[in-house]
């Protein structure tokens, strides 16, 4: 980046150069100048697209040490927690700027002892409440709020504690809310707490012609063994979703047996197990790990060939986010959804009629006809006979014909 484009210190510009970003992403060049002039700002914008150094850069610029705390960061998850704190650490090393995680799972006074000494503070809500309550935190010197990933934030039920958080926070500052979605509830929460926001919208950083959407017809005996198949048959970094906590535990301890190295990560994991785990697999000491959404949150990990839908999401956003995790960074990347119990049918319907993207229907038979393609071989210009991408006008047009076409797809 360089610095006559966005104002920034020579230190920062050599910082960045460091570590090799020297190109500004869509959503930096539109949210620093922004935060830089003083505008609250809403943004859209998935993982990986560069968002946090979008807020990162502009808040360690215009920070120094000795002002106290300054800067509130409000996240969903330990995971990102960490990551982001990681990010401001790393970015503010030339202003030796304090930065604390603060987040539940660990000792509370060794966070309480590091306040003190607190520029910047990211933190999960339920965490951060525990510490106004011990009135070991005030927020009266505020200046800066980010609330990031805010549509997980309130699918998590945060939105009292945002609320309560708020109230402690001065009315003059600046706010800034990024979000992968823009719901009803985000623009609710968006007119409550920013001014005049400059809105910034962007598409899904995965490009398409990098991703390779599939979906297998099976049933609920037999998705295990389908799941062992398709890992053995393409053994890469993969990213196995399920629903429930108690699946993930369940899915990785079969995986083993089955002589694929697989870890579970979910929310019941202590916070040194769960830091161990994510590390562990960032390091590819294992190849699979089965995780929840919730635990996932956060989680950036190179390399990402595959993910698995083991378990259908609910809905369209949550199976946006998860095949995110692959195809980025101009790398290819297939997502792989395994459709077998009714109540995945049911989910699977409302993502082929929602989705606008193309997911391609296989026969499990298919494993064992033809050897898969590599995923860094070009994709072929011509689609599947049995892929299917119908654009939203068309689904409204077709009426019951596209309810047809569901049946047939699905099997039902």
């Amino acid at each position: 980046m360089k610095s006559e484009s966005f104002a920034l210190s020579k230190p920062m510009v050599a910082l960045l150069e460091k570590n090799g970003i020297t190109i500004a992403t869509p959503i930096q060049k539109e949210i620093i100048p922004a935060i830089i002039s003083g505008r609250d700002v809403i943004a859209q914008s998935e993982t990986g697209s560069g968002k946090t150094l979008s807020f990162a850069i502009p808040l360690i610029e215009q920070l120094n040490r000795r002002d106290g705390l300054r800067a509130l960061i409000l996240v969903p998850t330990r995971e990102l927690c960490m990551q982001i704190a990681g990010e401001f650490i790393k970015f503010s090393a030339g202003n030796h700027l304090g930065v604390i995680p603060v987040y539940g799972g660990v000792a509370i006074n060794k966070q309480i002892s590091k306040l003190k000494t607190a520029n910047i503070i990211v933190a999960t809500p339920g965490r951060l409440i525990d510490l106004l309550d011990r009135r070991a935190l005030k927020l009266d010197t505020i200046k800066y709020l980010v609330f990031d990933e805010a549509d997980r934030m309130l699918d998590m039920g945060f939105i009292p504690d945002i609320e309560y958080i708020v109230r402690q926070i001065p009315g003059e500052r600046q706010t800034m809310l990024f979000s992968a979605t823009i719901s009803k509830e985000i623009e609710k929460l968006s007119a409550a707490y920013l001014h005049n926001p400059k809105h910034v919208r962007f598409e899904s950083v995965v490009q398409p012609s990098f991703l390779r959407q599939t979906y297998y017809r099976t049933t609920a005996d037999k998705k295990l063994d389908l799941l062992v198949t398709l890992l053995k048959n393409d053994p890469h970094i993969a990213l196995v979703f399920c629903n429930r906590k108690h699946v993930t535990t369940k899915i990785a301890k079969k995986l083993s047996a089955a002589g694929i190295q697989a870890r579970c990560l979910h929310g019941d994991l202590t916070q040194p197990k769960r830091d161990r785990v994510t590390n562990e697999f960032r390091q590819k000491k294992f190849t699979v790990l089965v995780a929840t959404d919730v635990a996932s949150r956060g989680l950036h990990i190179e390399d990402i060939s595959h993910v698995y839908n083991f378990d259908i999401p609910r809905d369209v956003d949550s199976y946006t986010h998860r095949i995110g995790r692959t195809a980025r960074a101009g790398k290819k990347g297939e997502a792989i959804s395994l459709v077998a119990t009714e109540e995945d049918k049911k989910f699977f319907k409302q993502i082929l009629f929602n989705y606008h993207g193309t997911i391609t229907l296989k026969e499990p038979s298919d494993i064992s006809k033809t050897k898969r393609p590599k995923l860094h071989e070009p994709s072929p210009e011509k689609l599947p006979e049995k892929s299917h991408e119908v654009s939203p006008k068309k689904k409204k047009r077709e009426g019951g014909e596209w309810k047809k076409k569901w049946q047939h797809l699905i099997g039902s």
